[in-house]
């Protein structure tokens, strides 16, 4: 039925028979929405206290790209570098991996494309491939399959530069380039190209590709000198040694030791199962990304366990929801929209998973949590990586309702779960569609 006239009367008159509804106007139309619904008890009810708060070294910062998952992989990874060397802060190198997952993601889209060179363009799996073949997001999984084959570097090994602070222009070339691959490759094939003759044309794509990461982030080293000093002024140095050999020697993680759980309340994924998502990856020879779903209560548990231990713990979440960057507060809380719009958002998780409206969009790392006194979390630690002036010095105070309704992801080491939830993690994978919520990529600026 159409919007008539009779409508826009009978609306304007509901509107100004409530007198809050012009003061919410002034408002709104002066401060913006989510100034005019700020709750500033929020900030006072989540202090950045807590029983359990690990120390970590300076706050990171991707800047203009969306490398949360890595930074805040190597964040975790650090951490285990200052204790193993007794210093008071260090850091990886994220262009190092950045470069290699470019790289890789590259091959990964070309090789997706030689699959499915008989699906229709228009297709939904062909269209959502040619939708964002080597953005900047990532999942753990993609970014232990990196370590595996590259290792890491410090950062002066590989600093920074304009391109891997910024990545949109160096995206926004690769993207094209694909999108013309694939174009390419898929021509050819209805023009009787043989396999054999596609897989030389990507060879040659692929060598492009490189080319274009090497110019705009430059060579990643194969080995180099490394020296720090410690915090009781040892010196330390070794020359030459390799990305994997720093890697085994400094960090030293098992990398299979370490599994993903998820919190997925939706009716087509049941709880104590494990899921994988199709076409999701970078290493084309790499291991498959997988989750184990359990309830968010056991998310916790085992967040918990792994901090008391003294180890951070990465995680994946929707950090735009409920949440301020000025504060650093991520909270149910932290706004009143309801009150100020006199609108209700009755959606549940589960709900705002099938209907689109929510879906993991950011990686940080748990540094820290706040027990009561019956051992639950009241308040968690959250070191992020939008440098120091976002949030309190770089960290966020996160409720624990925050978590439950927001958070979709945790980093464990198996150690710190009961041997039925490694089973259920190592059986068979039901494998989800690549639209699916859970294989949405972490990759907020």
């Amino acid at each position: 039925m159409e919007l008539t006239k009779e409508f826009y009367e009978a609306a304007e008159k509901h509107f100004d028979s409530e007198r809050a509804n012009t003061v919410a106007m002034n408002a709104v139309m002066n401060n913006g929405l989510k100034k005019s619904a700020t709750v500033e008890q929020a900030v006072r009810d989540l202090p950045h206290t807590y029983s359990i708060s690990l120390k970590q070294g300076n706050i990171t910062n991707q800047k203009q790209s969306g490398r949360c998952w890595m930074f805040a992989a190597l964040n975790v990874m650090r951490f285990d570098v200052m204790q193993n060397l007794n210093l008071d802060t260090f850091e990886l190198s994220q262009s190092y991996p950045l470069f290699y997952d470019k790289l890789e993601k590259s091959n990964y889209f070309l090789e997706s494309i030689l699959k499915t060179l008989d699906e229709p363009t228009n297709g939904r799996l062909v269209a959502y491939l040619l939708q964002s073949p080597v953005g900047d997001g990532g999942q753990w999984d993609m970014f232990a399959n990196l370590v595996r084959k590259y290792g890491v570097v410090p950062k002066d090994a590989m600093p920074e530069s304009v391109n891997s602070s910024s990545t949109r222009d160096m995206c926004s070339v690769l993207t094209e380039k694909l999108r013309t691959y694939a174009c390419q490759l898929r021509t050819a094939h209805a023009n009787g190209a043989s396999m054999e003759e596609l897989k030389a044309k990507k060879d040659e794509m692929m060598d492009e590709v490189y080319r274009i990461l090497v110019i705009c982030l430059g060579k990643p080293p194969k080995a180099f000198d490394f020296a720090v000093r410690t915090k009781d002024d040892k010196y330390i140095t070794e020359k030459q040694i390799t990305p994997l050999e720093f890697f085994d020697k400094y960090v030293g993680w098992n990398l299979d030791d370490y599994i993903s759980l998820i919190n997925a309340p939706t009716a087509d994924k049941p709880y104590h199962k494990s899921y994988s998502v199709k076409f999701l990856g970078n290493v084309v020879e790499g291991k498959c990304v997988r989750y184990l779903n359990l309830p968010a209560d056991m998310l916790k548990e085992a967040a918990i366990a792994q901090l008391k231990d003294g180890k951070p713990v990465w995680f994946g979440c929707d950090v735009g929801k409920c949440s301020s960057r000025e504060g650093g507060l991520m909270d149910l809380h932290a706004y009143d929209l309801e009150s100020l719009l006199d609108v209700e958002f009755p959606m549940t998780k589960a709900e705002r998973l099938d209907y689109g409206h929510s879906q993991m969009t950011h990686a940080m790392v748990f540094q820290g949590v706040d027990l009561d006194e019956n051992e639950k979390p009241v308040r968690w630690r959250v070191e992020n990586s939008w440098g120091k002036d976002s949030g309190k010095d770089g960290y966020y105070v996160m409720s624990d309702d925050w978590f439950t309704e927001y958070n979709y992801q945790i980093l464990i080491n198996k150690k710190y779960l009961p041997a039925e939830c490694i089973a259920e993690y190592e059986a068979e994978p039901t494998m989800l569609e690549p639209w699916d919520p859970m294989g949405s990529l972490a990759q907020m600026q």
